[in-house]
């Protein structure tokens, strides 16, 4: 069984009367117990897929399954969490009482029902506004109310759509950790995130979507490991052979892997501190050219 399965969705929205078409032969798979990072730009599709999964759309072609379960049968939700891009809680509810009911929906109820509420209160800071209105909270502790949400019924998958929304840097970091816990403890994660360095540190693989197609799916560390040219960043006062000026007392260049172990000691050498060591091809940079290319392709084809 697999996590999650999507194979040739199609779905098509009508904008003043013409059918504008979201998704395009979507397919791609999830393991049990990977982490897929789920990337492309605003509007290329990424939303729509995931409310298909969860039961929100029907897609107009093509099978779309949760946990083994078709996504229109509501038992293939049981067990999973997740978390939108905006949640739409309860504005009447408290966070304690969105917790806990959540938790009673997954059939979690009594004494484990008030530790795991009381102990994601604590874990995601919280616990002093647990019974404040949603209504009367920020964007942030709204959100870090639906991830407690998510994360109390110990998921065995868990899909958050733009987790770091609407977080300050610190819970941008908290939360990051927290998927990286979940991850490492076995659990299965399928998200979507603008912050590309993120889907690198938290991912196992990767499904870019560009204008409602699937244009790349590969494993992280593969796509990393297969570059040979690598770019390195130090701060210094003077730049040496074969590095530019970058910003301030920063310089770059470029190197192959191989060479390495010969660059880093000379830019220690030179009294140099190490900033960054980076395959140059990163997915940001995959990203940039696939978008680039298929907007191209659009414009090549329109004219």
């Amino acid at each position: 069984m697999k996590a999650i399965e999507v194979s040739g969705l199609d779905k098509s929205f009508k904008l003043k009367g013409k059918a504008i078409k979201a998704l395009d032969g979507v397919s791609f798979s999830v393991d049990l117990g990977q982490s897929v990072g789920f990337i492309g730009q605003n509007g290329a599709g990424k939303s729509t897929t995931i409310k298909i999964l969860f039961g929100a759309l029907r897609a107009d072609a093509g099978e779309a399954r949760l946990m083994g379960r078709p996504a229109e049968d509501p038992l293939s939700r049981l067990g999973v969490g997740y978390v939108p891009e905006n949640p739409y809680l309860y504005e009447q509810l408290t966070p304690r009482e969105v917790i806990s009911s959540g938790l009673r929906l997954h059939g979690i109820r009594g004494t484990e029902n008030k530790r795991r509420t009381e102990f994601w209160l604590e874990k995601l800071d919280i616990a002093y506004a647990a019974d404040k209105r949603i209504r009367n909270l920020s964007k942030g502790m709204t959100q870090r109310t639906a991830l407690a949400h998510a994360f109390a019924i110990q998921p065995k998958l868990l899909v958050l759509d733009e987790p770091m929304s609407g977080l300050d840097p610190v819970g941008r970091r908290q939360v990051a950790d927290l998927m990286q816990e979940y991850r490492q403890a076995g659990g299965t994660l399928f998200f979507c995130s603008h912050i590309l360095h993120d889907v690198e540190r938290l991912a196992d693989h990767f499904v870019m979507i560009d204008r409602g197609k699937i244009q790349a799916q590969q494993g992280v560390a593969e796509l990393l490991a297969s570059q040979d040219t690598m770019l390195v960043r130090y701060l210094g006062e003077t730049g040496l052979p074969g590095f530019e000026h970058d910003a301030g007392r920063v310089w770059k260049g470029l190197c192959l892997r191989t060479e390495l172990t010969r660059v880093l000691p000379a830019i220690e050498n030179a009294q140099g501190v190490i900033l960054d060591v980076q395959p140059q091809s990163t997915l940001e940079a995959l990203f940039r050219n696939v978008i680039e290319a298929s907007h191209v392709a659009s414009v090549r084809a329109s004219s």
